[in-house]
């Protein structure tokens, strides 16, 4: 490959959450350090462990060679970026008036629901359910109305559209968070999928917070397909949620993006963002973006892509072969697998503590999938190069499931 996608970088002491958490102590949270002869592989929060695209750091040195950081706006060639990936990436023809900076998609989540609710207002949200979404909701004062995903005799994660319109009109809902690709189940909706789910939104006037942070990340040959793409309505009842951050590994420079077509949304959507005065893009991240949306970026993606394909399929072969009593539905997008160990529990008699701290004493980092709403799910991070994967796994192996 042109990018290096094996090199096995060093993390420790250069800000990285997913490593310096692990043995600390005084932190607000923390893994325990695994015992003696294991070394840490990094596989829970959803960061990656790759290097960059170059264009970013060029970018980013080039502008930091000029000495001087003051006041700025943002420049036409960041909207331009913004307008020539997503025509090129998603199909969709974007003007600059339907693009608003974002401090994060989960800063974007809360101000949508914002101008979509008042307090207290009940929230459908699939579940699985990225804990992300728990806090933010939680924290702003909304009722989250659960909408459980279904497993087919294949064992793909299915919305059920019965459920989700029964929780509707029980609960008067108007607003629905849309999580596409999913989190943290990988699923990467077919095109029929996100028609029937945007018909009942239509059905009953519940507006979409839709949450697509993860759309570049699409495995074994799927399609991602946007909301607003699916029909004119769905394009004027969705507030669309971008970021470069999980694509390319930007999330410590925070800077994502809304899309918004319906000019009242995109004039109250603004409006509200500006309310906390804090909602301001980092002139840094800013000359990422721009070193990332770029046409070497779509390679390097294309590249990334092929290599979390890779990791998925030998993650999920190897579960398959090896780890009896457990089971995971493949991923077809993110680089997250969800994995149910609810067989395996109950033939060993294990508790869920106790499987996830014999992976962290053999130095895999994995987590917790209770705070996902997945009762027997450990979830976990392929953002690696494919020789710390098969460590994992080998370890897994040996000292875990089959110890």
């Amino acid at each position: 490959m042109k990018y290096d996608f094996t090199s096995i970088l060093d993390r420790k002491g250069k800000d990285a959450l997913a490593v310096d958490v692990v043995g600390a102590a005084g932190q607000p949270f923390s893994y325990p350090a695994p015992k003696e002869g294991f070394d840490v592989i990094p596989m829970w929060v959803a960061d990656m462990n790759f290097p960059v695209v170059p264009t970013i750091q060029e970018a980013m040195i080039q502008r930091a060679k000029h000495p001087t950081f003051g006041y700025f706006l943002p420049r036409q060639e960041y909207t331009d970026a913004i307008i020539q990936w997503q025509k090129e990436h998603n199909g969709a023809q974007v003007q600059p008036e339907n693009i608003g900076y974002e401090n994060g998609v989960l800063g974007g989540v809360a101000t949508a629901l914002s101008v979509l609710c008042s307090k207290g207002d009940h929230v459908l949200v699939h579940a699985p359910t990225y804990v992300g979404f728990t806090g933010t909701l939680s924290n702003n004062g909304y009722h989250i109305v659960h909408s459980q995903l279904v497993q087919d005799e294949a064992g793909t994660w299915r919305m059920d559209f019965e459920d989700m319109e029964k929780k509707i009109l029980e609960n008067k809902i108007h607003a629905a968070i849309f999580c596409s690709p999913h989190n943290p189940t990988g699923r990467v909706w077919e095109k029929w999928e996100v028609e029937k789910a945007m018909e009942l939104f239509k059905k009953h006037d519940v507006m979409v917070v839709s949450d697509e942070i993860w759309s570049d990340i699409i495995l074994n040959g799927n399609a991602h397909v946007p909301t607003q793409s699916v029909s004119e309505d769905a394009k004027m009842r969705t507030v669309s949620l971008y970021a470069p951050s999980k694509t390319f590994n930007l999330a410590g420079l925070v800077g994502s993006y809304h899309i918004i077509y319906n000019k009242l949304l995109k004039d109250r959507q603004d409006k509200e963002s500006s309310l906390c005065h804090y909602n301001s893009m980092n002139v840094m991240s800013m000359y990422a973006l721009m070193g990332a949306y770029t046409p070497e970026g779509s390679e390097w993606v294309a590249q990334l892509n092929e290599t979390i394909s890779g990791n998925v399929n030998f993650a999920c072969d190897y579960i398959e072969k090896h780890f009896e009593g457990v089971t995971v539905c493949k991923p077809q997008g993110t680089y997250m697998l969800f994995i149910d160990c609810a067989g395996w529990l109950k033939k060993t008699g294990k508790t869920m503590d106790e499987l996830l701290q014999a992976g962290w004493d053999v130095g895999v980092v994995w987590q917790d999938g209770r705070a996902f709403h997945g009762a027997s799910h450990i979830r976990m991070n392929l953002a690696l190069p494919y020789s710390r994967v098969q460590e994992a796994f080998d370890r897994l192996n040996k000292y875990v499931f089959n110890a």
